[in-house]
């Protein structure tokens, strides 16, 4: 059965996305939650948020400035990481 695991990204994001990812190959759910900051421009952020983007995983935001991203407010993010069996920040 799959798990489901929610990827919290705000301080580390390239990592964050990174790993997120790399989860992928474990045929679980999962999502990814970035929370009060704007996706970083570095290279290497942007490459891997790029990758999560291209393997159809779900991203969240809390954040206007993430218009490419479904926004969630704070409130209901907080009640859906309750369905997760795991949640992960970074």
């Amino acid at each position: 059965m799959a798990r489901k695991i929610a990827i919290l990204v705000r301080d580390r994001q390239s990592e964050a996305f990174r790993i997120s990812a790399g989860l992928i190959v474990l045929d679980d759910v999962i999502d990814i939650f970035v929370l009060d900051r704007k996706v970083e421009t570095d290279p290497d952020t942007q490459r891997n948020y790029e990758l999560c983007r291209d393997m159809d995983l779900k991203i969240f935001t809390n954040n206007r400035e993430n218009p490419e991203m479904e926004f969630l407010a704070t409130d209901a993010m907080a009640d859906k990481l309750t369905e997760y069996d795991f949640i992960d920040p970074y």
